[in-house]
């Protein structure tokens, strides 16, 4: 049967383990990703397609997800999903596909597979700051190349950086985020050639530029392409993937954590995919959306406008932390940039929200603005 006697326990160290102790000393100077509070505001921080599915579409929704098998495991490998992606989002039949909770997933699924001793990952800044955190997370040593005033990629800087660094994987945003701009496309082929390792295309607003490197994706040995369906306008489902040739993505899926993509989302997403005409009819109004909100911003005293091909615009104006403050006690938040990057001084960056949301957000900002002129006799 046996021994079943009272295990003895030394008690001389219990309650001396504390964080300070045990954690890895940069986790202990982190800070936490901070989501802001939105409740009871105009919300237009974070990216979302202000618009809902269509009712048709809820309905069929309603009916698919309310005979869920949420009592068992979803299909681990989400095949079904995966195949309908390869049809529906012209994704090459000879590339493969790995998803992820969101492209956060992706993005740590991939810094932890390149986490040799000692190894780089590389990427320009200000961009998407979870290619820095990822990087730290999984031990690896992350090297930021600064953009040039305009924000684009400062050649000499980045192909110097590559040749000092050797990095075994560069992130480059195509739209970037948060500036909006799309990079020089023969550049980035010069990096994909000239890289060491591997080369990721962050193709997150691909739904509002109009280019994308997904039918090029298999043309280079080093190249993937990630993607999400969160612009798109399916945040809630948390569902990004990445492309690429499948010696890639089979030794990358060894990473991923078990039943990453639980029943709900492989689901919801057939059904959203099914119906995609709908929600690229919506990204076509954001487009139109964002060049009507461009040119108004643009006509406000002392905003200075930053090109775009994303879901948002990205503006400076002088005392943006006021501004931002101002326009929060209005009930509307946005996303304040500046002391995020030097290049980002006094900047703020506003989602494309509705025609009604977008005149909200305008109305807001002149009266602030020509507030803010007044009180500094401007």
């Amino acid at each position: 049967m046996g021994d079943r006697r009272p295990v003895s326990v030394d008690v001389r160290n219990h309650g001396q383990a504390s964080p300070e102790s045990v954690l890895r000393p940069e986790v202990l100077g982190w800070k936490a990703y901070h989501v802001p509070d939105s409740a009871g505001m105009l919300k237009l921080d974070a990216m979302e397609n202000p618009f809902g599915m269509e009712a048709s579409v809820r309905q069929i929704l309603a009916d698919v997800l309310s005979n869920a098998p949420i009592n068992r495991y979803p299909d681990a490998g989400a095949d079904v999903l995966r195949s309908l992606m390869k049809r529906t989002l012209e994704i090459p039949e000879s590339a493969e596909i790995l998803l992820g909770n969101g492209s956060d997933e992706l993005i740590q699924i991939l810094c932890q597979a390149v986490a040799r001793p000692g190894a780089v990952v590389l990427g320009v800044e200000p961009s998407f700051v979870m290619y820095r955190i990822s990087a730290a997370i999984a031990g690896a040593h992350y090297v930021g190349v600064p953009l040039s005033a305009n924000f684009a990629i400062d050649e000499s800087a980045l192909f110097q950086a590559i040749e000092e660094h050797r990095p075994a994987l560069i992130f480059i945003a195509y739209p970037n985020n948060p500036t909006g701009n799309l990079f020089d496309d023969d550049l980035i082929r010069r990096v994909v050639e000239r890289a060491p390792g591997l080369v990721v295309v962050d193709e997150a607003y691909h739904a509002f530029a109009g280019k994308s490197w997904m039918p090029q994706v298999c043309a280079w040995p080093n190249l993937l392409v990630m993607r999400t369906l969160s612009k798109l306008g399916l945040a809630g489902l948390r569902l990004g993937y990445l492309v690429g040739r499948p010696e890639w993505i089979d030794q990358l899926d060894k990473v991923r954590l078990p039943y990453n993509i639980n029943v709900l989302t492989q689901l919801a997403a057939k059904v959203s995919l099914e119906n995609l005409g709908v929600l690229l009819g919506q990204a076509s109004r954001i487009v139109q959306q964002r060049g009507e909100l461009m040119t108004a911003l643009s006509s406000i005293p002392g905003v200075h406008v930053f090109p775009s091909e994303a879901n948002f615009v990205t503006f400076r104006v002088s005392g943006a932390v006021a501004v931002f403050e101002a326009l929060r006690e209005n009930r509307i938040l946005i996303k304040c940039l500046h002391g995020a990057h030097p290049l980002l001084a006094d900047c703020l960056r506003v989602t494309v929200g509705s025609a009604d949301e977008n005149l909200m957000f305008l109305d807001a900002l002149r009266r602030i603005t020509s507030l803010e002129v007044s009180r500094h006799g401007g």
